[in-house]
């Protein structure tokens, strides 16, 4: 067993919508990104996603309202929701999701994450 400090895992990388596992809970993965500006409009048709913003403030923009998370708030996207994370400054998250999400849900294109690292 080992604890996880958050701030020594966000400052080992500066990329920006690349999730990184940091830990492996039952079937899901304790993920942390870093975003900056707006990601793509996608769903996650079978898993719930949830955003935990550790640092900054986070837009969430669905078809029928704008959800902004801030810095220890935590919002659960259920599936099949349309939705566009963005992020005005950088914002550091930590995502909960099952280890079939991908990153772009439905959306395949330069964004979409298939080899997740674990750090």
């Amino acid at each position: 067993m080992e604890k996880v400090n958050l701030a020594e895992k966000f400052a080992l990388f500066h990329d920006y919508w690349n999730p990184k596992i940091v830990g492996d809970l039952n079937e899901s993965y304790v993920k942390l990104a870093k975003f900056k500006g707006e990601f793509v409009w996608h769903q996650h048709e079978n898993e719930n996603e949830m955003f935990l913003v550790v640092k900054g403030n986070l837009l969430i923009k669905f078809r029928d309202q704008d959800v902004w998370v801030k810095e220890g708030e935590f919002l659960v996207v259920p599936k099949g929701v349309e939705h566009m994370p963005v992020a005005e400054e950088e914002v550091h998250v930590l995502l909960l999701e099952p280890k079939t999400t991908l990153n772009t849900g439905n959306q395949v294109n330069e964004k979409t994450v298939t080899d997740l690292e674990s750090i």
